[in-house]
């Protein structure tokens, strides 16, 4: 309080000199007494309010930068003031209210905002730049784990997702759900003795393939080895694609997958070689290793900054689904999304037994748990359900919001 007083004082002290200086010339040169004593008695209230707004400057000075939630104070001294002065100042009291009364307004905005949670921004951590050129085996293949799940050890928990976005199709050990992509369990052994094998591949024979592409650039050929096979895969996801896993209605031809080397996911190319060796040593890793606890969380696919149409794409919405006014969702393997139609319909369904009374409820719903209603035609386990911690609240409503307005037969809303 001592402080406060001593930052009031040299603030103010110009102020309260002016003030006595007209105490002095009031008792020299008023010689009426009923005069004289009204104006002591207005110095005087205009010493007391003198002071309250010295010491509210004082304070909100104090307070602006610093943590704490006290900032309303200085406003509520200044709004005592402005209504003290507006009793005794009559020819100026419409004036002094008005300004008493801006002021308690600001002073419950300030302490509404100050009463809210805060959130403290700072710098986002320094990247680090790795040499992958240098590392062992063993620790590119632990970079491997942290691009595909988000960090070391986290390969066997379901809903781990990293960069790389890879179990958001496919799963990774037996059990575990991967009805969007191949289960990638032992890729390598199976790539020699299934893949390879398999006459629809083509080995050796790129122009005879009948999927969408044939090579993943020209003169690239096809596969010889496990290895060359698995980087063809993530460079030409549709130069081949397994029996039950193509786009809907292209009987296999076209992979739902996009190339990983390219956006949204754009893994470089020594980012996919540690994939690639995380594939081929997960077997051999250490019991020790596998009971490391886990690694850093993965980052958010999307934290609500994003347009809803980047949403969309980095959540890979648009592989599966089609969705109006969303460049590139064109997706077939999953329902068309006009849900400002469907969910109406889809709630009054009696086979609905989900808890959504309204369209954003039901959009919610089926983001977060979409096994809580799989619309006829499309099998569950279909869509991965990590969403709701893999997308932030800002980006869930971006995604609601948008949906909720697109109807059947109307144009879809703006993108925003």
């Amino acid at each position: 309080m001592g402080d406060l007083i001593k930052e009031a004082l040299s603030i103010g002290w110009p102020l309260l000199a002016l003030l006595a200086g007209l105490f002095v010339y009031s008792l020299v040169s008023i010689k009426d007494r009923v005069a004289k004593k009204r104006a002591m008695f207005k110095l005087f209230i205009g010493m007391i309010a003198a002071c309250m707004l010295m010491v509210a400057v004082a304070h909100y000075k104090g307070s602006f930068y610093e943590a704490n939630r006290t900032l309303p104070a200085s406003l509520v001294l200044i709004t005592a003031m402005c209504f003290m002065m507006g009793i005794y100042f009559p020819n100026q009291a419409a004036m002094l209210r008005i300004g008493g009364f801006m002021f308690l307004v600001a002073a419950g905005l300030s302490g509404y905002g100050n009463w809210l949670p805060q959130v403290e921004g700072g710098f986002p951590p320094a990247e680090v730049k790795l040499d992958f050129a240098s590392m062992s085996a063993q620790q590119l293949a632990d970079e491997g784990e942290k691009i595909i799940f988000g960090g070391v050890g986290k390969n066997k928990e379901q809903g781990a997702i990293g960069k790389g976005q890879c179990p958001l199709c496919h799963a990774f050990h037996a059990g575990m759900l991967g009805e969007r992509a191949p289960n990638l369990l032992g890729i390598p052994e199976r790539a020699i003795k299934e893949r390879l094998e398999d006459p629809k591949y083509s080995k050796g024979k790129p122009q005879a393939r009948e999927y969408e592409q044939k090579e993943s650039f020209p003169g690239a050929g096809t596969a010889e080895t496990a290895q060359e096979y698995i980087a063809e895969s993530h460079s030409c996801p549709s130069c081949y694609v397994v029996v039950g896993y193509g786009v809907k209605g292209t009987n296999d031809k076209s992979s739902p997958m996009p190339p990983i080397h390219k956006p949204p996911i754009s893994l470089s190319l020594p980012e996919l070689a540690a994939v690639d060796t995380w594939l081929w040593v997960q077997a051999d890793r250490p019991k020790q290793q596998e009971d490391k606890p886990a690694g850093e969380a993965s980052a958010l696919l999307a934290d609500g900054t994003e347009t809803v149409d980047q949403i969309f794409t980095k959540a890979q919405c648009i592989m599966c689904h089609t969705i109006p006014g969303i460049p590139g969702a064109l997706g077939k393997q999953g329902p068309l999304l006009e849900e400002g139609t469907n969910a109406p319909n889809r709630i009054k369904d009696p086979a609905y037994k989900g808890g959504a009374h309204s369209t954003p409820e039901y959009i919610m719903e089926s983001v977060v748990s979409p096994s809580t209603y799989v619309v006829k035609g499309f099998p569950d386990n279909l869509m991965p359900k990590v969403f709701g911690q893999k997308l932030s609240a800002g980006a869930l409503k971006k995604i609601v919001d948008y949906l909720s307005q697109v109807k059947a037969g109307s144009p879809p809303p703006k993108i925003s």
